[in-house]
């Protein structure tokens, strides 16, 4: 299996490579001892696929198991693969919201600012690119691939490119029409992930249907994911005693705000509203982390209201708007709304006005403190991103 990998070969792979290489070469020696343990179990044509999968990973390439071979390979057990698992999250609003809730003593409710924190933070980014170019000549790069011509998306690339450049850091936007090819954007993202002046790589999701969506995250050089959405800085995210190289911008900036308003996390109860890999997941994962007690709020989840009403720290993330009542919320609780939803408005010169996940009017005298929609998450959600790509940029100047 390891054939082709001689000495000269290896003395001219980078550091990155050399080191993929001896991970791969551990995970075949692991399978070939597994072959000699379980050659009474497996079939001689399971352990060729296992072979011929391993050999795939150690060149670094991406096969995708068919019905047939992950049936071949869990013939064993009866539990399904995961990824059969993964159904659509398709939330139900209410036809009828139900009415406010009055409490007997309201509660004073304190506004996040989340447009002020995230200021205060971009000025020290400021100082920090500056500092980097007088002493290293150098700035943070960020090269930004966007597809399609989606609204949502064009908005938040606009506000990332603007916020580089009010900054100081470098940055390159390659567009793509609806219609491109996966080996287009690989193509492109490999010319990233080779260029020097790059330090951070990002693919705004989400992408049109007929792509693969994780084997584009997955080309992504692990120390240029500044979006923190790489197996490995999400793996790492959630096993005690690692460190990411990047934390997912969204849930980074939640806990930012969190700690910025002088809420303590450990040991609260803590519930996540919404489970998607780009924020949920991560979200869970990072509060985990701080010692807090979470419980995951999803689609197909039974009393969600009830399961809310006993969290300390309320994180919306389902982008359904206005999910989450006054109802849901325990008295003092504090709020994370991420949801950042159009309802159109014809009084708005846009024709729409932006809420969150959360009726922010009902949880105003309910919970203790909340973040708006706009200004709360958004311009955290850029100023992490800009942290990120300004720390890429100091691992490579070390």
């Amino acid at each position: 299996l390891l054939c082709g990998c001689n000495e000269g070969d290896e003395l001219r792979r980078s550091n990155h490579e050399r080191l993929n290489l001896y991970v791969h070469m551990h995970c075949l020696s692991f399978i070939c001892l597994s072959f000699s343990l379980t050659a009474a179990t497996f079939s001689f044509s399971s352990m060729l696929l296992i072979a011929r999968k391993a050999l795939a990973l150690a060149h670094n390439k991406t096969i995708r198991l068919t019905t047939r071979e992950v049936h071949c390979l869990s013939s064993i057990l009866v539990s399904p693969p995961l990824v059969s698992l993964d159904l659509p999250e398709n939330w139900v609003p209410y036809s009828h919201p139900p009415s406010p809730v009055a409490f007997e003593c309201e509660q004073k409710t304190v506004v996040i600012d989340g447009k002020a924190i995230a200021e205060d933070i971009r000025t020290k980014i400021v100082s920090e690119v500056w500092k980097m170019k007088n002493d290293v000549g150098k700035v943070p790069g960020l090269a930004v691939v966007l597809v399609g011509e989606q609204r949502d998306s064009q908005t938040y690339v606009r506000n990332k490119i603007k916020a580089c450049e009010e900054t100081g850091i470098k940055s390159v936007l390659a567009e793509l029409p609806e219609d491109c090819t996966e080996g287009e954007i690989i193509t492109i993202l490999k010319k990233f992930n080779e260029d020097t002046s790059i330090h951070g790589v990002l693919v705004q999701l989400p992408l049109p249907q007929h792509l693969d969506e994780a084997k584009i995250l997955n080309m992504v050089r692990l120390e240029k994911d500044v979006d923190g959405f790489h197996p490995l800085n999400m793996g790492n995210l959630a096993m005690r005693g690692r460190e990411p190289l990047f934390v997912s911008c969204t849930p980074k900036g939640c806990v930012e705000l969190l700690i910025r308003a002088g809420v303590e996390l450990a040991g609260k109860n803590a519930v996540v509203i919404g489970r998607s890999n780009i924020v949920g997941l991560p979200m869970s994962l990072l509060l985990q982390r701080y010692d807090a007690t979470v419980s995951t709020v999803h689609a197909f989840s039974k009393d969600p209201e009830h399961i809310t009403k006993e969290a300390d720290i309320v994180v919306a993330a389902a982008g359904v708007p206005n999910l989450v009542r006054g109802s849901w919320l325990k008295p003092g609780a504090v709020v994370i709304d991420v949801g950042t939803c159009p309802v159109e408005d014809s009084s708005c010169e846009q024709g729409y006005r932006l809420v969150g996940d959360v009726c922010y009017e009902e949880a105003l005298g309910v919970a203790s403190a909340i973040t708006p929609v706009p200004g709360g998450v958004g311009p955290m959600t850029i100023a992490m991103l800009l942290c990120n790509t300004l720390d890429a940029a100091k691992r490579t100047s070390l």
